[in-house]
């Protein structure tokens, strides 16, 4: 696995906020203990409330704003995850329609509930954001123009108690990862919580 530069990590968290948000779409489900699907949602970010869209840039930004290199670590794909019908391919095609393809939303839902235990409910968070990178000049000052659109998954996974009210994020990624300030298909940016709770690991699941 190679190292993660968090100020990479730093530079995507600082358009999570609402005044710079770089979402523009969450999807989701929530799952039982068992894995099976209780409800899904998908939704135009921008429609939330701001009290909502608040609480959902908190659970997005716990991927990028963990611990760089100990919670937060590269994931590199070989050549064999890539073949036809891997997760993959699913988080590319789903990357492409910028979560808007509901049956390919199911088909991961259902993936990750046959593998993943929580030791209770939990939900999956599912959010689609772009963003344009800024040139940096040689003293390292952003100029005006693009360097390239990174559009980009955030995925996350929380218990859930209640009316679905999401606990602290057990674990999740970013894909494709963000790497020297552009975008690697071939590597994921993957979390995963120390907090000692069972859970798990998600590299058993994608």
């Amino acid at each position: 696995m190679g190292k993660i530069n968090r100020e990479d990590m730093l530079e995507l968290t600082r358009r999570m906020t609402l005044k710079r948000n770089c979402f523009s779409r969450i999807a989701g489900a929530y799952l039982d203990e068992d894995g099976f699907v209780d409800g899904t949602f998908n939704k135009h970010f921008q429609k939330l409330s701001s009290k909502d869209q608040q609480r959902n840039l908190d659970i997005a930004k716990a991927v990028p704003f963990s611990d760089t290199n100990t919670e937060l670590q590269e994931y590199v794909f070989r050549e064999a995850d890539k073949k036809p019908g891997s997760t993959w391919q699913l988080l590319m095609a789903l990357k492409e329609c910028g979560l808007k393809n509901d049956a390919m939303l199911d088909a991961f839902y259902e993936m990750f509930g046959e593998k993943y235990r929580s030791g209770g409910s939990y939900a999956i968070y599912f959010f689609y954001g772009s963003y344009d990178v800024p040139l940096k000049a040689k003293d390292k000052e952003s100029l005006w123009e693009s360097e390239e659109v990174y559009s980009f998954l955030i995925c996350v996974v929380c218990p859930v108690s209640g009316d679905y009210e999401p606990g602290e994020p057990e674990c999740g990624f970013l894909f494709p990862a963000f790497k020297d300030r552009s975008g690697d298909d071939g590597r994921m940016n993957v979390f995963q919580a120390k907090d000692g709770g069972w859970h798990t690991n998600i590299l058993e699941v994608i």
